[in-house]
């Protein structure tokens, strides 16, 4: 039996896309040490990530702007990740194992499963693709706005990502809708040419 393993990561932060992951191992190709990202450090989240694209039969990563995110609210947008990402597998499978308790809406056979990035390997794989790549994300535009540290909180609304937003105002790629945000808007903190490039 051929199972699709999905997960998503960056719902909670400020900035930026969601990004989901659909992964479908190799049984003859194990890949030791996966689990949650989220309990993993970066760097062995990175090393996971290089063995899992080696190493699985299949694998796609797919996202939804923080536009279509602000267009269709967060659960949504991430369900459309999911869809997309699926929907890229070239390979024909019989299940999707998707973590949490809700499923995208589509035609497979498919289960969502609360903490099933603990439980299901081809889940967890799927979660450190999502995660590396986001992070991967975050860390390019703090490459292109070093004032934003976006490398060390990775758009996620720590004290330290607050303070800054509200210093240099909102960015593009900002989620309009999520509060944080829509706070420093209402206050009308006009972008700078240099932020609106």
């Amino acid at each position: 039996m051929i199972v699709v393993g999905v997960d998503e990561a960056g719902r909670g932060p400020l900035i930026g896309s969601v990004v989901a992951a659909a992964v479908i191992l190799d049984p003859d190709k194990p890949i030791v040490g996966l689990m949650d990202s989220k309990k993993l450090t970066e760097k062995k989240r990175e090393a996971l990530f290089t063995e899992i694209t080696d190493k699985a039969q299949a694998y796609a990563i797919a996202e939804c702007s923080a536009t279509e995110i602000d267009q269709y609210n967060i659960l949504q947008a991430s369900l459309l990740a999911m869809h997309r990402a699926v929907a890229k597998l070239d390979i024909i499978f019989d299940k999707v194992l998707v973590d949490g308790n809700r499923l995208p809406l589509w035609d497979f056979e498919s289960e969502a499963i609360i903490k099933g990035d603990s439980k299901v390997q081809e889940i967890s794989a799927a979660s450190i693709l999502a995660k590396v790549y986001r992070d991967r994300q975050m860390i390019e535009l703090g490459h292109q706005y070093p004032e934003y540290q976006f490398a060390r909180h990775k758009g996620y609304p720590t004290k330290l990502h607050l303070e800054l937003l509200q210093k240099y105002g909102v960015l593009a790629q900002y989620r309009k809708s999520f509060a944080p945000v829509e706070d420093v808007l209402k206050r009308n903190v006009i972008l700078t040419s240099t932020h609106d490039a």
